[in-house]
């Protein structure tokens, strides 16, 4: 069996230490890339059909109000089998409190009975919010393993907290 890494990450602009930043690479994907780097897995990025805007305060506006009114966008791709994997990591940043509603709605179409889950999610002083309780429900019939949440300014020095992480 193989482990999959179901993952959101936004690129461009970010908060970040207080301030907003311009992100080459997404905080969450550079986490996805440490995983990757410790153990055989296969990926699959969840993207909104519709892009979010460019504007970092725009775009949580937006996140902001899929929350509020129960918007769940549609995903660029869909993923629709994961039982060929044993293992699903979920990574993704902390919106309000939570995942993006994209990936909550991708997350929601797929069967997690058996599998292990384990969840990192990257935040800028939000912690785990309410992500784990949210994957809790998401992921009915998994095996949920305690999260680890990452600090977006300290994602370039978490590789030994994930390598930990992953081991445990």
């Amino acid at each position: 069996m193989k482990s999959l890494i179901i993952y959101y990450s936004r690129r461009g602009e970010n908060y970040l230490n207080g301030d907003i930043v311009n992100l080459e690479k997404g905080n969450t994907e550079i986490i996805v890339d440490y995983i990757k780097g410790f153990i055989d897995a296969d990926t699959f990025q969840v993207e909104t059909e519709e892009d979010y805007p460019e504007s970092y305060m725009e775009t949580i506006d937006i996140a902001k109000e899929e929350q509020e009114k129960n918007i769940y966008p549609e995903p660029k791709e869909n993923l629709d089998d994961i039982s060929k994997y044993d293992t699903i990591y979920i990574a993704s940043p902390n919106w309000w409190g939570t995942l993006p509603m994209v990936l909550q709605r991708q997350l929601d179409k797929l069967d997690f009975t058996g599998k292990t889950v384990k969840t990192v999610i990257t935040h800028e002083g939000s912690g785990l919010g309410n992500c784990m309780k949210d994957i809790k429900k998401l992921c009915k019939g998994a095996d949920i393993k305690k999260g680890l949440e990452i600090k977006g300014s300290a994602v370039n020095d978490s590789k030994d907290r994930i390598k930990a992480w992953i081991e445990h």
